[in-house]
């Protein structure tokens, strides 16, 4: 049960009370834990007595554990039930006791006052990319180049040759050129080039990630030169993709690719509304806001650098060097700043159309989130805190409210659906992995992500710390 304390502008103060039962119960579920994970020389698992427990465990570690779990559930609850959606917040839990109630006191900001415009005057204009019979010839013509193999042949390299070069010197190395997607240097300096010969690659000054490259010329020595051959369309080539015929791919694969194309569709026009939403909102975002935001950010950051193997003060430093420091704080408050804006653009959106998540709603997503991390539900209440409850809560109740939203605005215009994107084909390999339901699949090629400071919509992502795969280019 909560009670509303004090509400002036921005800044609330209110109580909330658990129940005694509740209190029992949580101890109850303690104290059972300790029992089960703590062993006590000279006594069987489960029987040792709550004092010789709480000597190994240490004073205070029960009451702390018991308050933990009573707030990460009832603080969440009572901001619900208050129809408050707190910034930040300071806790003042008071005395817990097994067998009594247990009060705790929040202060805390709202989020700012906020007014949309008439979202209901969107009109989208996004829609599924069209999966024409020239986008399904196009991938599975991609997909006989992906599965082609390459003969040695002794001619000139040509057209859509594989050429298998040695880069001289110290710091060489053997690697293939691909010349029908080599760089147009690479691919005029080779064609025409016959085995052991000695070919010189000028390359034209450029950029690579944050490097600066100068002009400069690379030897290099022609090991083999090699032919490639794509085999037949037809319903052996189905074959050795795990499909009984050319019919079945085709059929198959039209369905993977509508299905991707429909995704794609769909997130444009959420994107579309989200666009149209924001930017016909009105709200003055506290300061406080956007620094937690970014804090967060950053912290992201850091993490998936330091995945790379790359601590973030030794890529801050290197920034600085390439004076690139400024560009990249710049795009992360502006990052920061978009996506507290559209936090808030939802919030209210689920406000105005009354959109409720009920307990029993949001139990069930927790629980479905902690299995799919191997987690049990109490595990993951503990990482997320009562603050990441709070902001989890908030994450679902702005999906609930766009899905909402988006089944009562206009769909877009009969005649302005958009064409297929140009990168269809190029994921020909994994839409044909995902169409086959049988055996082995057809190899991956595999891809970097970048990871920029601007980021996803709900991720933040860190800046690349490696340089990408040069494998094909004697460029540097």
């Amino acid at each position: 049960m909560a009670e509303l304390i004090s509400k002036q502008g921005n800044k609330v103060e209110f109580r909330a009370s658990v129940p005694a039962s509740e209190v029992s119960r949580a101890y109850q579920q303690v104290w059972a834990g300790l029992s089960r994970d703590v062993r006590v020389p000279g006594f069987r698992p489960g029987k040792a007595p709550k004092k010789i427990l709480e000597q190994r465990v240490g004073a205070g570690y029960v009451e702390n554990e018991v308050r933990d779990r009573l707030l990460q559930v009832h603080y969440p609850q009572a901001a619900r039930e208050l129809k408050l959606s707190l910034v930040d917040a300071e806790i003042n839990p008071e005395n817990l006791s097994d067998g009594q109630a247990f009060d705790f006191v929040v202060k805390g900001e709202t989020y700012p006052e906020v007014k949309l415009g008439d979202w209901h005057a969107a009109k989208l204009t996004a829609a599924a990319p069209e999966i024409t019979d020239e986008v399904l010839n196009r991938t599975l013509s991609d997909l006989q180049d992906r599965n082609a193999t390459f003969e040695s042949v002794l001619r000139p390299a040509e057209g859509d040759d594989m050429v298998m070069i040695e880069e001289l010197g110290e710091d060489g190395g053997s690697y293939p050129i691909y010349l029908d997607v080599a760089e147009p240097h690479v691919q005029a300096a080779l064609t025409g080039k016959s085995k052991d010969e000695e070919v010189s690659i000028t390359v034209p000054a450029h950029q690579h990630g944050d490097h600066e490259h100068p002009e400069h010329t690379v030897q290099v020595k022609l090991l083999d030169v090699r032919h490639k051959q794509r085999q037949e369309l037809g319903d052996e080539f189905a074959k050795s993709l795990n499909f009984e015929s050319l019919e079945r791919l085709q059929t198959d694969l039209r369905a993977e690719l509508t299905r991707r194309a429909q995704q794609e569709g769909d997130a444009a026009r959420r994107e579309e509304f989200i666009t149209f939403l924001v930017a016909g909102m009105e709200a003055s975002v506290p300061k406080a806001l956007l620094t937690r935001r970014r804090d967060a950010m950053m912290e992201e950051i850091q993490n998936d650098l330091s995945r790379q193997g790359v601590k973030w003060a030794e890529y801050e430093t290197f920034m600085k060097e390439q004076d690139k420091l400024g560009e990249f704080m710049a795009d992360l408050d502006k990052n920061a700043e978009n996506r507290v804006r559209r936090d808030l653009a939802l919030e209210q959106l689920a406000e105005d159309m009354k959109v409720t998540v009920s307990d029993q709603e949001f139990n069930q997503t927790m629980q479905a989130l902690a299995q799919s991390n191997n987690l049990t539900a109490q595990q993951l209440r503990t990482q997320l805190g009562p603050d990441g409850l709070n902001g989890y809560y908030a994450s679902i109740l702005r999906e609930k409210a766009l899905t909402q939203a988006l089944a009562q605005v206009s769909a877009a215009p009969a005649g302005e659906v958009q064409a297929a994107p140009e990168d269809e084909a190029a994921s020909a390999e994994q839409a044909t992995a995902e169409a086959s339901e049988e055996g082995s699949q057809p190899k991956k090629a595999s891809k970097s992500a970048k990871k920029k400071a601007e980021g996803e919509d709900d991720d933040a992502q860190a800046p690349e710390a490696a340089s990408e795969d040069e494998s094909e280019q004697p460029a540097e």
